[in-house]
Formats: C-alpha cells, structure tokens, sequence
C-alpha cells in the first residue's frame, strides 16, 4: 500500500516541525509549508491526501487559501484540517468556512491522529 501524504501549512515553524516529525513516524509522506505563496501550485505538485492548515498566516488568510482550493476543480476533492489558536469551533462554522474538520490550538497530537485518519476513511 502506498504512503499517504499531508500538506501542513503552518507559520510557526516549531509548531511546523513537530507536526512533520509526528506524521513522519506514522509513515506518512509529509510537505510543509510556512506561507501560502504559490499554495495551489504545492498542492498540484505534491498531491496531499489531506491537506492541515493554519487559518492566520503571515501573507493570506487561511480562509481564502481553503476557498481557493475548494473551488479548483483538481483540489476542491481534498479533506482539509483546519487549526488556529484564534478561532473556537463555533465561530468557525458561524464564518462559513468550509473545511473539512477543526482544531484550536493548543492541540493532542492523538486527537490530530484521530482527525487525520478519520480524514483518509472519508
């Protein structure tokens, strides 16, 4: 069976960094990214099987980049995990944003786990 692959987009590069290792020794194939230049042309590139992402990002809001994707023929089929330290879950449906799953920062990395793998069954 082959590795499935995560796209992070996260600002923070710790918080970047630790992601990537955690995914790493779930044998995930991981690419990070800590702005959202050129966003859809990474996600052609790598072809992510989910795709977890920081709403607030030092260049373009977070929003507009899962819009965009959404809205792309050849991505709008990618889950999309949403995470920010700023945003709550009921705000998050309250402002239309159309991902596929959320987390606040701080987060469990096993509850991550559980969200990505839930992700990969749908």
């Amino acid at each position: 069976m082959a590795k499935k692959s995560i796209l992070v987009i996260e600002d923070n590069h710790a918080i970047l960094d630790v992601i990537t290792l955690i995914l790493e020794s779930e044998a995930f194939n991981v690419a990070g990214l800590n702005n959202g230049i050129n966003f859809l042309n990474h996600v052609q590139e790598f072809g992510p099987d989910v795709i977890i992402m920081d709403i607030m990002l030092p260049d373009i809001d977070g929003r507009e980049l899962l819009k965009e994707l959404k809205e792309t023929a050849s991505t709008s089929h990618i889950p999309v995990l949403m995470i920010s330290a700023r945003y709550h879950a009921n705000n998050y449906v309250l402002n239309g944003i159309h991902a596929d799953d959320f987390m606040a920062k701080p987060f469990n990395f096993d509850e991550l786990m559980d969200k990505i793998y839930a992700l990969l069954k749908n």
